[in-house]
């Protein structure tokens, strides 16, 4: 199989790659560039979404009774395997989906912490020993695999989200299907020709390029997939979590997010500054779980205002592929019409924007989607940009009274991913941690997460068993319990 790049790449599907001649074809384009082609890819076709469907369920049993150690030895091979591709893998996911490509190698090298995590997590798949109130009775759990999951990834992080999928699901013995989004299925693409060239099992691992409508709504509606994970919009997810309900399907959903920063009663008002600016402009906000609002009591607005303008113009926007880019295009002209319109509005709503707020014109970046790092402040509580998401990288500042205030803000919104606070009083901090409602919270630190920590979200953020830490473990495995009477 050659580069995504170079040919039209098609699904791969029972240890095969497809090439039907009835399927349509997808070109995906680079968003920094005025849409010029990336690459071309050939249409998963119902009969092939069934194939693979099939293949999955048929390689269960045998994939399930493989040694742990054969399953961390599969890790291990991949990961001997990696550094041959990441530099193949940061480029197509910086052309078509357009995050710097300094960021998209740090997706590949993520990329490798969270699998060594996971071939140790092989070694690591008992359970529990009870004590019995009978004589003579042994009493245990143990876990075992649900069986096929299909993996549902976004485009905003094509190399690092398919990988936190799909090698838990391998590890705990469960056959995968990867469909990507089809703005960036090019790292998916490689990572299947890595797992081929190591020789995974017929059907214990496929990819199906498509349309949620034609690969994803068969896939989360088949008997015979298991469970469904899925990372994306809030709106998606909740329809998969509806369709997977009505016939007890387990869904393991990470959504949308509304990530507030609160500041009071901090003295380093700079660095608070820097760490903020991070979260929010990194993948030019493009994450669920970037920062995009800052809720400030009114004795720092002034200090705040002034130190998150110095930082947001340190964010160089340009091409991803350039190195010196700090900062990409958003994905494509519909995201970047959105940002817009939510700053437009908010302008109209009463808020003052600081920096950025307009489209970037500059001839020697050509028609991208670019878009600056942007401050709007005096952002009221209630309104779209102080509760909506914009994934984009469009920065509220929200003043409050005082801390009460703060934390009500804080969960104004329908959502509950992560959420950070800053200050140097730790009564405070206690407060936030206990009070705010967030799958996940950071004190005086932005929202970057770690490769081994469980990650998930409350409310309209998540569903289902926290992902990339062992929580994992607790969807791609069920428990078994066990009575077992001995020396009768």
């Amino acid at each position: 199989m050659s580069s995504p790049t170079s040919k039209t790449v098609s699904s791969y599907i029972a240890g095969a790659w497809t090439a039907s001649p009835d399927a349509a074809t997808h070109q995906t384009t680079d968003p920094g560039r005025a849409g010029a082609q990336v690459a071309t890819y050939q249409l998963a076709t119902s009969t092939e979404v069934e194939n693979a469907i099939a293949a999955a369920r048929d390689a269960a049993p045998s994939w399930a009774a493989t040694t742990a150690n054969d399953r961390m030895e599969l890790v291990y091979a991949l990961l001997d395997k990696w550094p041959s591709r990441q530099r193949d893998m940061a480029e197509i996911a910086t052309r078509e989906m357009g995050k710097a490509i300094t960021e998209s190698m740090g997706e590949t090298n993520r990329a490798i912490f969270e699998m060594r995590f996971w071939a140790g997590e092989a070694l690591r798949g008992g359970d529990k020993t009870f004590t019995s109130v009978r004589e003579k009775t042994d009493a245990y759990s143990i876990r075992q695999p649900i069986g096929p999951v299909a993996a549902i990834t976004p485009w905003n992080f094509p190399i690092l989200t398919p990988i936190r999928k799909v090698i838990p699901a391998l590890v705990c013995g469960c056959p995968v299907i990867l469909k990507p989004a089809l703005q960036s299925p090019g790292p998916s693409a490689i990572i299947a020709e890595l797992l081929d060239e190591i020789g995974v099992p017929a059907g214990v691992f496929s990819l199906l390029i498509g349309t949620g409508r034609e690969v994803g709504d068969r896939l989360v509606n088949s008997p015979d997939i298991a469970g469904i994970t899925f990372t994306g919009s809030t709106e998606v997810g909740l329809g998969i979590a509806a369709a997977a309900a009505g016939r007890n399907a387990r869904t393991q959903l990470e959504m949308g997010g509304k990530n507030a920063a609160v500041v009071s009663s901090i003295s380093d008002v700079d660095r608070t500054a820097t760490e903020i600016a991070t979260a929010a402009f990194t993948a030019a906000g493009q994450r669920c779980t970037a920062v995009s609002r800052v809720i400030v009591t009114r004795d720092l607005q002034g200090p705040i205002e002034e130190a998150l303008t110095r930082q947001a113009a340190t964010f160089t926007v340009g091409h991803g592929m350039d190195e010196s880019t700090k900062m990409g295009p958003l994905v494509n002209t519909s995201q970047f019409e959105q940002v817009h319109q939510y700053v437009e509005q908010s302008t109209r709503d009463g808020a003052r924007v600081l920096v950025g707020g307009q489209p970037i014109k500059d001839d020697s970046l050509g028609e991208g989607t670019y878009y600056p790092a942007t401050v709007v402040t005096d952002v009221k509580p209630g309104t779209a940009l102080a509760t909506e998401e914009v994934f984009g990288p469009v920065l509220a500042i929200i003043p409050v009274d005082d801390f009460d205030e703060a934390i009500a803000v804080t969960n104004e919104t329908q959502y509950g991913l992560t959420a950070s606070v800053f200050t140097d009083d730790m009564d405070l901090a206690h407060r936030f941690v206990t009070e705010a409602r967030s799958g996940m919270v950071h004190v005086n630190h932005g929202t970057t997460s770690e490769g081994h920590l469980p990650f998930g979200g409350v409310a309209q953020s998540g569903q289902g068993a926290f992902g990339i830490g062992d929580t994992s473990k607790e969807f791609f495995t069920t428990r078994k319990v066990v009575y077992q009477v001995y020396g009768q």
